[in-house]
């Protein structure tokens, strides 16, 4: 569902569309993209400021998303981002948002380790990670039957036969081996 809502988007109204739980998962499904490990807030509560946690390299960064359509995103917001930063030892923060910021919280992050993405902006993350998601697929689309193990889900696998009847052939086996023993023969 995810994975469909960042594919789905057609520019940034149809990002403004979402609902504020939607346009964090927006968020969190494009970071992944980019390779981030993702630890999105699982409920409704109060989140403490801190929509989204982001790690990579060993390193922490923390996301807070606004999807105000009407107003634009203050100073306020960013100090408090800075607060939140310095308290959970992140490398850098990042507030996103779905219009724009004001010139006061423009000022304010220069020469800090945070970074403002207004609405026009994440419509080119999207648009980057949508591309580079085709991309990937594009070669897994022309083996479509080896691409996920029928029977538990893993990624399947080219892999050469060492002995037996078929020894030098190859064949799709399931990435879970030996836990999972399916395969399927290589199609040409």
């Amino acid at each position: 569902r995810k994975r469909q809502l960042v594919d789905r988007q057609t520019g940034i109204q149809s990002i403004r569309s979402l609902s504020w739980k939607q346009f964090e998962e927006l968020v969190a499904e494009a970071y992944r993209r980019k390779g981030y490990t993702v630890i999105e807030n699982p409920g409704r509560g109060a989140d403490g400021g801190v929509d989204i946690r982001l790690q990579k390299d060993g390193q922490l960064h923390l996301v807070q998303c606004k999807q105000w359509q009407s107003q634009k995103v203050g100073v306020n917001v960013v100090r408090e981002m800075l607060g939140l930063m310095t308290a959970e030892s992140a490398a850098s923060a990042i507030v996103i948002c779905s219009g724009i910021f004001t010139q006061e919280a423009k000022n304010f992050t220069e020469g800090k380790a945070i970074d403002l993405v207004d609405g026009a902006q994440l419509e080119v993350l999207i648009g980057q990670v949508r591309r580079v998601s085709r991309e990937a697929a594009a070669p897994m689309r022309r083996q479509p039957s080896a691409t996920l193990c029928p029977r538990c889900g893993s990624r399947m696998v080219l892999r050469t036969a060492k002995k037996g009847a078929n020894a030098g052939g190859q064949f799709y086996g399931c990435s879970a081996f030996p836990k999972c023993r399916h395969v399927q023969p290589r199609l040409t």
